[in-house]
């Protein structure tokens, strides 16, 4: 069906390793105005998985966009991991994820049935987490890309920040470190969202989480 086209081929770096690092994030950043909200519970200046804000004393709606050119050949296999990694940043501040929207690129080298495939592996990814992908934005370009925009909710009293750990805190790993080097050779649970590790912060006193891709938003 996809013929002798390769995904990660068609891309000249794959994964989180095609995104700007934090460090020239914020000397880009440096300048721009913004909008101060003391309902803004997280922004972009603690390069958290997600930005928060409070609608009320019970609800704050957490909200991330994560997308990347592939790691893999498969287009349904890219589908699964990007999605899987953009919906893993809701769970990481301990809130569920529950809408969607795509954002996708393609090439002319991809054909109908590999875009499909992408998207499908997507949907796929997204239902098994309870989370509905209700549109999207596909433009063409010269590498092809493909992640979600993801909205979630959770109590403001039980948002998880990466930034809040104590000395002594215990360090609880969802995944092997060192796993984005060998991502090339074996996958292991990249296409695995972190629902599980969520639940586990939510009824325990956990007072930070993060994700553990090497994620540098």
């Amino acid at each position: 069906m996809q013929g002798d086209i390769k995904m990660s081929k068609l891309a000249s770096c794959g994964g989180c390793g095609a995104k700007v690092g934090a460090g020239m994030l914020s000397q880009i950043l440096q300048g721009i105005p913004t909008i101060r909200d003391e309902k803004l519970l997280v922004g972009y200046d603690t390069s958290d998985d997600a930005a928060v804000y409070q609608v009320s004393d019970e609800l704050a709606i957490v909200q991330t966009l994560d997308f990347f050119p592939p790691i893999v050949d498969d287009p349904f296999m890219f589908g699964q991991i990007a999605a899987a990694n953009a919906i893993s940043d809701v769970y990481a501040m301990g809130a569920t994820p529950k809408i969607a929207l795509n954002i996708m690129t393609v090439t002319p080298q991809m054909s109908k049935e590999m875009i499909h495939e992408v998207l499908r592996g997507g949907y796929e990814k997204a239902y098994e987490a309870g989370v509905i992908i209700a549109g999207g934005h596909t433009i063409n370009d010269q590498e092809p890309k493909y992640g979600l925009s993801v909205t979630g909710f959770a109590r403001p009293d039980e948002i998880r920040m990466n930034c809040t750990p104590l000395e002594g805190d215990a360090l609880i790993l969802t995944k092997p470190l060192g796993i984005a080097p060998i991502a090339y050779t074996s996958l292991g649970n990249w296409d695995h969202h972190h629902r599980q590790p969520c639940g586990v912060g939510a009824a325990g006193a956990v007072p930070a989480c993060g994700e553990t891709d090497g994620d540098t938003k």
